[in-house]
């Protein structure tokens, strides 16, 4: 087949590699506009991006597929089918009935469940001990399309955003590329989706991210988990923002007010919470990288002392 790929961050890249790896026939990749990054504020590539230009393969990047250009455009490339892994982008109708094999989606998440941008980040929100993916035959809805091929994995009690993605590339690719190998007896096969069991992965908003010592410590850890490498769970000392990076809930209850250290360990302090406490390992001062309370400990052995509090705003 002739297959036309769409997608943008390394999620995505490893399932165009995947492809590539399995010599399937890639004539043409979509990614979204180069995005500026880091403190310069330079456009950046996407991994989708870089990945089409290792291998010389033709990209394209609108900032829309709808205007009829675009869609002119993309007929011309004769696809069979247009496989899409978070790209970012809606695909109007107009495209998605071009190919001939349709618009085939990878979704991170056992659909219904988690339709949406983030199911990654909300299954862990959420506290899910299963999550997996969903190979996807897209439609005009959001995630709403028919499926046709899922794999489960599990989640342990410590996975972050990255843990749980890295394991979800592992099955996507495979998933996918099981699909392929015979796509049009897996769309004769295809399963509508029960509306009434689904729920939305919103992206995550900054605002979430930031910790209410007075939830339990279990909430806050899955908090901490959610955000490893894109929206960092954070709380106040004094005027600086903290970023918490590795946590671990307990279930030792304090007698203390919610946001106060009680106790500090050779390479961790703890924090009350809700008729628990949390367990801090790993934190991100501004500016500076994620570094193990161990090391603070040893050069600023007061800085985390008992008696320290943590505020959902600055203060003095």
């Amino acid at each position: 087949m002739r297959i036309c790929f769409a997608g943008t961050p390394a999620f995505a890249a490893a399932h165009l590699q995947a492809l590539l790896d399995a010599q399937h026939d890639v004539i043409a990749v979509y990614t979204q506009p180069d995005r500026p990054s880091g403190r310069g504020k330079k456009l950046q590539a996407s991994p989708v991006k870089l990945i089409a230009q290792e291998n010389s393969l033709p990209f394209f990047q609108p900032a829309s597929l709808k205007p009829a250009e675009q869609v002119q455009a993309f007929a011309e490339l004769e696809a069979d089918v247009l496989i899409v892994v978070a790209y970012g982008l809606i695909l109007p109708k107009s495209i998605l009935e071009i190919p001939r094999f349709g618009c085939i989606n990878v979704h991170a998440s056992l659909l219904p469940r988690w339709r949406g941008a983030a199911p990654i980040e909300r299954a862990l929100l959420a506290g899910d001990r299963v999550s997996g993916v969903t190979i996807m035959q897209m439609d005009e809805g959001l995630d709403t399309g028919a499926m046709l091929y899922k794999e489960s994995i599990e989640i342990s009690a410590t996975d972050n955003r990255l843990d749980l993605e890295e394991k979800l590339t592992g099955v996507g690719t495979a998933a996918l590329l099981q699909t392929l190998s015979d796509l049009q007896k897996y769309r004769d096969n295809a399963e509508a989706q029960d509306d009434a069991e689904s729920s939305y992965a919103t992206k995550l908003e900054k605002s979430e991210a930031l910790i209410d010592w007075h939830l339990a410590a279990e909430k806050i850890d899955r908090q901490v988990r959610a955000g490893i490498g894109r929206t960092p769970a954070y709380t106040y000392l004094g005027k600086q923002r903290l970023r918490i990076i590795e946590a671990k809930a307990s279930s030792e209850c304090w007698q203390s007010p919610p946001g106060h250290v009680v106790q500090c360990g050779k390479d961790y302090f703890t924090v009350c919470c809700d008729s628990s406490s949390l367990q801090v390992l790993r934190v991100q001062m501004p500016g500076k990288t994620p570094t193990a309370v161990k090391d603070i400990a040893n050069s600023r052995p007061d800085f985390f002392k008992v008696g320290t509090q943590f505020t959902p705003t600055e203060s003095c």
